[in-house]
């Protein structure tokens, strides 16, 4: 069963394009990286290095590369066609936020199993196509609150 805390990684280049990518078992669904916490006592910090790497084949600890802890938090309602994956009764999720600061738009691998497609796109755009509000949001504030690693 999933742990209901989760990372949201905004992925983006010093010129605030957005890295969104499509969700593969819903498709025309475009987000940031996001995953749960492997188990109850992982950190966030390792949970969106792991996921960074899973989702995308970046490495959140490379050179050039800035990972930041926005000390914000969401909690929202799971969607009802994926609350089977976590405990019987558990409607809600506590999501950490992060920006991952990369020198420019990178190519990535996509996990096949999660996602079909990628897209970078300028911040306002990405916002825009998201379709979780939480992570429009999250784009949203990427002017106030991105590390650019230039």
């Amino acid at each position: 069963m999933k742990i209901p805390q989760s990372v949201l990684v905004v992925i983006h280049t010093p010129a605030l394009e957005v890295l969104l990518i499509e969700r593969a078992d819903a498709p025309g669904f475009w987000q940031s990286v996001t995953g749960s916490k492997d188990f109850e006592d992982e950190a966030f910090e390792a949970t969106a290095v792991r996921e960074v790497r899973e989702e995308t084949g970046l490495d959140a600890r490379a050179p050039g590369h800035v990972l930041s802890d926005w000390a914000l938090e969401n909690v929202y309602e799971i969607y009802p066609q994926w609350r089977h994956r976590y405990a019987p009764g558990v409607t809600h999720n506590t999501e950490h936020l992060f920006g991952l600061c990369v020198p420019r738009a990178l190519p990535v691998t996509l996990s096949p199993r999660e996602h079909r497609d990628q897209v970078w796109l300028p911040w306002t755009e990405a916002a825009e196509r998201c379709f979780s509000p939480s992570n429009a949001e999250a784009i949203a504030w990427l002017p106030r609150l991105a590390t650019r690693s230039d």
